[in-house]
């Protein structure tokens, strides 16, 4: 059954394919298509630096992945860590109270439910697949099978690209689809400028662009061109724009 479930969901991802070869974004038409769920998303974290989204079905996917970049918080990173979360309805109690301030955005945005599974072989953790639903519903047992296994195809794919570009690095380069780079390279920054770990660094970060209503990336690119500089100076999260 095993065997013949995973040639049905090869079969499927290679007919979004057509004659090319297939891709991260085929599984997750696939995935979207077996689940009955209305978007997906890839998102990679090799390293201690942040998460990366490789792959979106549209823009509420985007949305959402951006805000679980910036929030820190969700589905999306709690799976990161290698464990399956499943959630049928983000507008019970328990879901906010779990990611308080995660969930009501992720409604507003349009999302009702989210699944997220962690794409992982052994101890090495690539990253999560996430899989959304305008509506609240739960996956049944076969949809979750396939999920499953079109997550472990996801991993396979990467895990073809990381040994094909740069193995020695441990992480994937920039060429294999990472969206917002510039994230990292603010990150770094931060931290030179702040005297803090990269993780601290990243909180900082994170912090700023919340209170201030913004992108992660948005700020990120701030710091990179220096329109922004954090100082050591003042209470956690304070940054300091060109001009101030």
């Amino acid at each position: 059954m095993s065997v013949d479930r995973r040639l049905r969901l090869w079969g499927l991802a290679a007919a979004y394919a057509a004659s090319g070869p297939v891709t991260v974004a085929h599984v997750c038409a696939a995935a979207t298509s077996t689940t009955v769920t209305d978007g997906a998303a890839i998102a990679v974290a090799l390293t201690a630096t942040p998460r990366e989204t490789i792959y979106s079905s549209d823009r509420t996917a985007s949305e959402i992945e951006e805000l679980s970049l910036t929030l820190g918080e969700g589905p999306c990173v709690d799976a990161l860590g290698g464990t399956l979360v499943l959630v049928p309805d983000l507008g019970t109690v328990q879901s906010r109270a779990r990611w308080p301030v995660f969930a009501p955005a992720a409604v507003e945005a349009g999302v009702q439910a989210i699944f997220a599974l962690p794409l992982r072989v052994g101890a090495i953790r690539l990253g999560v697949l996430d899989l959304y639903r305008a509506g609240p519903g739960e996956l049944d047992h076969e949809q979750l099978l396939d999920a499953l296994m079109l997550a472990d195809t996801a991993c396979a794919l990467l895990l073809d690209a990381v040994d094909t570009a740069l193995p020695a690095s441990g992480r994937i380069p920039e060429s294999a689809g990472l969206q917002h780079p510039e994230v990292h390279q603010a990150t770094g920054m931060v931290s030179v400028q702040l005297g803090l770990s990269v993780t601290l660094a990243l909180i900082r970060l994170r912090a700023y662009a919340y209170v201030h209503n913004r992108r992660l990336r948005d700020v990120a690119g701030d710091v990179v061109t220096h329109r922004l500089r954090f100082n050591p100076e003042g209470s956690s999260g304070n940054g300091r724009s060109e001009g101030d």
